[in-house]
């Protein structure tokens, strides 16, 4: 769990780390390095659930070696099915991670929207839907090992 108070925005408690993967965790199929261990280290402050539409087939792969299973999204609705699950978990206490469009509404309907800059592109929608941009994954989960970050980014 992640507190912060941010001023002019309000308190917050995280529980929920959400995160797209191709594109952010993942580049062409291939988990990005350092992230596996990042995301090692944050488990033991957040829930941390993978949505995927699987793009690249090697999702099972990726799940092996972070030891977590993501959920594939099927095609078709994507933003709204990524925006929903973001919902049933409780919004309030999720943070969203993504740089695609069907990424858009899960970072629209966290508590904190992530948008990272991506070599596999960053939507347009995306960054209109975050909270806060930066260049990379790496940068991005270092908000939430180091939230200080958040809060000097966020207030008001």
């Amino acid at each position: 769990m992640i507190d912060l108070v941010i001023p002019g925005r309000g308190s917050y408690t995280l529980k929920h780390l959400v995160t797209d993967v191709n594109g952010t965790l993942a580049c062409d199929g291939e988990l990005l390095d350092d992230v596996a261990a990042t995301l090692g280290v944050l488990q033991d402050r957040l829930q941390i659930h993978m949505l995927t539409a699987n793009t690249h087939g090697r999702q099972a792969e990726m799940d092996g070696l972070l030891g977590l299973k993501a959920v594939i999204i099927p095609p078709g609705g994507e933003t709204e099915a990524k925006a929903d699950y973001v919902r049933q978990l409780a919004a309030d206490s999720a943070v969203a991670i993504g740089q695609g469009e069907n990424d858009a509404g899960m970072l629209a309907s966290a508590a904190i929207g992530i948008c990272i800059l991506s070599k596999e592109g960053t939507a347009v929608a995306a960054l209109q839907a975050a909270d806060v941009v930066v260049p990379d994954i790496l940068t991005a989960l270092g908000l939430l090992l180091h939230p200080r970050r958040l809060v000097a980014t966020l207030r008001a």
